[in-house]
């Protein structure tokens, strides 16, 4: 499960990147009941969503040429400069260098060997998101990827990461991935990866990370999210032993999904 003590590998950031940072600020908060606050006059239109006073998430203007609206995750770093070394021997690309921001932290942007985006976060007086696994936080991440081998070897051989393989029927595999680093017997799962479908390839989807926001009722959130413009890619549907899920794209294009845990499991 997701903690805010961070360990290598382990999710410790999530921003967004949006084309119009007030809309985006406006859906958000109306859907999940953030408040924002902006990161200072230097910071370029960057800014923190918040819930009770601590950090949940961030948002920021497109930078890039040509970057699409999306979700960035970013993973637990104590060298960003080596992990974009392990990114590039492991397949990948290195989107941007690790930069300081500020005395904030190091950060550094990446493509992994299938294509899907990711990030660093090198703690400096910013250990990373303040708050997770509660109501309207982040409490899962997951990669949907044209190649799962591929993705599994470049994650372990990038952050180590350990791997369980769980059959969803109907063929289909699930893989929960934890973080190295944790107690004896502490459950450090923080995400998992899934294959897309042939035909969602075949139609140009590409491979991607997204964040999972646990919430209080599935249905009523995704009918707050859909009243605000965004389109529904999986209504609420019942996973056996996991919840209630659904997946949605935000008015600009990001996906994010939302979950309201099973309680048998908690």
């Amino acid at each position: 499960m997701l903690t805010t003590h961070y360990v290598p590998g382990a999710p410790n950031w999530l921003d967004l990147g949006a084309p119009d940072i007030d809309a985006a600020v406006a859906f958000y908060t109306g859907v999940f009941g953030w408040t924002f606050q902006s990161a200072g006059p230097d910071s370029g239109g960057y800014g923190f969503f918040q819930k009770g006073g601590k950090t949940v998430a961030a948002v920021g203007p497109l930078t890039a040429e040509g970057a699409n609206p999306a979700w960035t995750v970013y993973f637990h770093t104590s060298d960003a400069d080596a992990t974009g070394r392990a990114v590039e021997q492991a397949g990948g690309t290195v989107r941007f260098p690790a930069m300081d921001v500020f005395t904030a932290g190091r950060m550094a942007g990446f493509t992994d060997s299938a294509g899907a985006e990711f990030a660093v976060w090198q703690p400096g007086d910013v250990q990373g998101l303040e708050t997770v696994m509660e109501p309207d936080t982040m409490c899962w991440v997951e990669l949907h990827t044209k190649d799962v081998a591929a993705a599994k070897s470049f994650y372990r051989s990038v952050f180590s990461w350990d791997y369980q393989d769980m059959s969803m029927g109907d063929g289909m595999v699930y893989t929960v991935v934890s973080a190295q680093g944790g107690g004896e017997g502490d459950d450090t799962s923080h995400g998992g990866i899934m294959q897309l479908p042939k035909e969602n390839v075949e139609a140009g989807a590409g491979s991607e990370w997204h964040p999972y926001f646990g919430v209080d009722d599935c249905d009523a959130t995704f009918a707050a999210a859909t009243g605000r413009g965004a389109t529904a890619l999986m209504p609420p549907s019942n996973a056996p032993g996991v919840g209630r899920l659904a997946l949605l794209k935000d008015p600009d294009g990001a996906v994010f999904a939302l979950i309201k845990g099973d309680p048998s499991m908690t």
